[in-house]
């Protein structure tokens, strides 16, 4: 065989084993609340690319602090988390909410027993008496305690539900989209969604790459914008049980609003593309009355 023909064939072998090739992903995907739709929109993503990537599920877990830390430093490749200056400077943000701006509005889950004192809020002074559970390096903390709130901070995700049950501080602020699913994984604690009231204030919430991983970042970014022109982020956003929750369950209708404002979100927040953000008037009405074409990646544990 001619040497022309060899290399021919060598360089043929080569390029098609570089386009077969799986590029591997680290993620914690630790059940935050978020993590099961936050999995389907990376898996929505990727399989709108011409990169195959294969997802190694590391099921460890470990706090938000830990999780920025271990993808910065490229450990892990993707995280998930509202956004907020601090954590765009430190991650690579894919600039596109994946709740469409959902988890902005903010219901509380409480001891029940504790109901009648929310009963009593009528006005912002009353809202901050109320003692508010966050975690610790939640975008969440610095918005509330920004508007004057009374904001008590823990590590961990999950000691957020023994605390507020424990009379620690009043109410636990979730994602109007959240707290059923979050109330149905803790059966033997006696908590509640409060009946009243709803926080609002902008903040997106997105997936987030190390720095160094641009390829990564740019083809999440792509897999998502063409899920949004074909209608699949949409179809994956409606269908989800917790997004369903919030029009049967919310009675958005009826609760007081008290907006908010946000100070720590970042300027390059796409608030002009308009099909990225759900307008929540048109799925209820609440009162306001506030104060001032490839393959699907595939998915592994990791041992």
């Amino acid at each position: 065989m001619k040497l022309s023909s060899v290399l021919t064939l060598l360089v043929s072998s080569l390029f098609a084993f570089s386009t077969n090739a799986q590029t591997s992903l680290k993620i914690n995907a630790v059940d935050d609340g978020n993590g099961r739709y936050a999995m389907a929109m990376v898996k929505l993503a990727l399989s709108k690319v011409e990169t195959t990537y294969k997802i190694e599920i590391d099921n460890s877990e470990i706090s938000q602090a830990r999780n920025i830390t271990d993808v910065s430093e490229g450990r892990l490749d993707i995280m998930w988390a509202a956004t907020n200056q601090e954590m765009e400077d430190q991650l690579q943000p894919i600039r596109i909410p994946l709740y469409k701006g959902l988890l902005g509005h903010r219901i509380f889950i409480i001891n029940p027993a504790s109901q009648t004192k929310f009963d009593r809020v009528k006005t912002f002074a009353d809202l901050k008496q109320i003692s508010l559970g966050q975690g610790t390096t939640w975008a969440d903390s610095a918005i509330l305690a920004s508007n004057g709130l009374n904001v008590v901070r823990a590590n961990k995700y999950q000691s957020l539900f023994y605390m507020v049950e424990g009379g620690r501080f009043d109410a636990f602020p979730r994602g109007v989209h959240e707290p059923w699913a979050e109330l149905e994984s803790h059966p033997n604690l006696s908590l509640a969604v409060e009946k009243r009231i709803m926080l609002v204030y902008r903040m997106p919430f997105y997936l987030f790459t190390g720095k160094q991983n641009k390829k990564l970042a740019a083809d999440l970014e792509s897999g998502l914008n063409r899920a949004i022109a074909d209608g699949s982020f949409d179809k994956t956003f409606y269908s989800d049980p917790m997004v369903k929750a919030v029009l049967e369950k919310a009675n958005l209708e009826e609760r007081v609003v008290f907006e908010l404002d946000n100070p720590t979100l970042p300027k390059e927040t796409p608030l002009d593309r308009s099909e990225l953000w759900l307008d929540i008037k048109n799925m209820h009405q609440p009162v306001s009355v506030g104060p001032a074409a490839a393959p699907v990646a595939e998915t592994a544990p990791i041992n």
